[in-house]
């Protein structure tokens, strides 16, 4: 692998091992040329998957702004990252085992949504403000009242 920071290839694997969920293997790197280290992860990948956005426009599925997705939501709540991590790989497993190679957004939407409904009542209300397009205070009032009738 090419060291990042000077643009070296020959860098060598310090320290490998599994995540806490068996989910990716964690690389510790190092580079001789100039001494950086650096943290990659390996990731089983079974299918390409393309989301259609609600416009018709077709992208590549990026766990990464899924991640920082619920992260944002999550901001300054008493939620480990290693939790975070947990639900994007878990929606990550169930969009790749679906059978489709192209999922529209609204799926994996309402799939991040219940998993922070089970995770986080403020994240999922957070996360919903900017997933529904909430207008003004009346659409959050409306939607915490939902969660309480529940």
């Amino acid at each position: 692998m090419r060291c990042p920071f000077c643009g070296h290839d020959d860098t060598q694997v310090k320290d490998l091992r599994p995540t806490e969920d068996h989910a990716a293997i964690r690389r510790r790197r190092y580079c001789p040329a100039c001494g950086a280290r650096w943290t990659t992860f390996e990731r089983v990948h079974l299918r390409e998957l393309t989301v259609i956005k609600k416009n018709g426009e077709r992208t590549t599925f990026d766990r990464e702004k899924l991640l920082r997705s619920l992260r944002i939501a999550l901001r300054k709540r008493p939620v480990d990252d290693d939790r975070i991590e947990r639900v994007v790989n878990s929606i990550q497993r169930r969009l790749e085992t679906l059978g489709e190679s192209e999922i529209p957004s609204k799926v994996i939407g309402e799939m991040a949504m219940e998993q922070l409904a089970q995770l986080d009542q403020v994240g999922y209300v957070r996360f919903a403000s900017v997933y529904r397009n909430f207008r003004e205070a009346k659409d959050f009032e409306d939607f915490v009242e939902s969660l309480s009738d529940r």
